[in-house]
């Protein structure tokens, strides 16, 4: 599994032969790449806000993964027409992706469509993608990535994600204001379990620009199982 993340909430996921792309947003000071140089068969979106679905219209040929009722409004807005079980998935649910198993977990955020007021896009999520169907039992030969799309802290992370999905490689918002900063981003990778921590989700805008080395401090301060790694934008990570 190839991870590579093209700043802000942005990552493209490879699995065997499938490509997957999360949350399309290019325009942040991350990525140099164009959204047209990508070709997923998949788009994986956590919830409406602008931040999270600016591009989608670049990807009309895609499957959707979202909510049905984000489904739903990227379909009126942007005439994608596919879509997994024909209506979108909602939390705890598993699908097949080509290569990849896509599980919806919970994400504690808000979810008006393009931050606004007046529409709903059913509930926040993020995404945990796996090369093996996710069981009760144990698999350490899985390969498995946690996208906490936009969250807070929540004890969903200790007390599901890390015993039922067993991440290795977390993704983990730090900007703060909006989201987790990077002392509750620490206590996230901790109680996930993950092998490497990444932060996500900062720099984009003034509200959110941290310094990453507190990340690497507050996550080498909990003594947990992760590594800290932070990458550069459109840099590739591989499980």
């Amino acid at each position: 599994m190839e991870l590579t993340w093209h700043g802000h909430s942005t990552w493209h996921v490879s699995v065997g032969e499938t490509d997957l792309l999360i949350d399309p947003f290019f325009d942040n000071p991350k990525t140099d790449v164009s959204p047209e140089e990508l070709d997923p068969d998949y788009l994986l979106l956590t919830h409406g806000h602008a931040d999270h679905i600016g591009d989608v219209d670049r990807y009309e040929d895609a499957t959707l993964v979202a909510t049905p009722e984000l489904v739903g409004y990227v379909q009126d807005t942007f005439g994608h027409d596919s879509a997994v079980g024909g209506m979108g998935m909602n939390l705890g649910g598993t699908v097949e992706c080509g290569d990849a198993f896509v599980t919806m977990v919970r994400a504690d955020h808000s979810n008006g469509i393009d931050t606004g007021y007046g529409t709903s896009a059913g509930m926040p999520a993020g995404f945990v993608v796996s090369d093996s169907k996710p069981t009760q039992e144990s698999d350490a030969e899985s390969s498995t990535f946690y996208h906490a799309g936009d969250t807070s802290l929540m004890v969903e992370m200790r007390e599901v994600i890390a015993p039922f999905l067993e991440p290795d490689v977390a993704a983990l918002p730090a900007g703060d204001h909006f989201t987790m900063g990077p002392a509750q981003a620490a206590i996230a990778a901790d109680w996930v379990g993950a092998d490497v921590a990444i932060p996500m989700h900062y720099d984009s805008f003034p509200p959110i620009e941290i310094d990453t080395d507190d990340f690497v401090r507050e996550v080498e301060a909990t003594a947990g199982p992760s590594e800290p790694v932070v990458l550069e934008g459109d840099e590739s990570y591989e499980i």
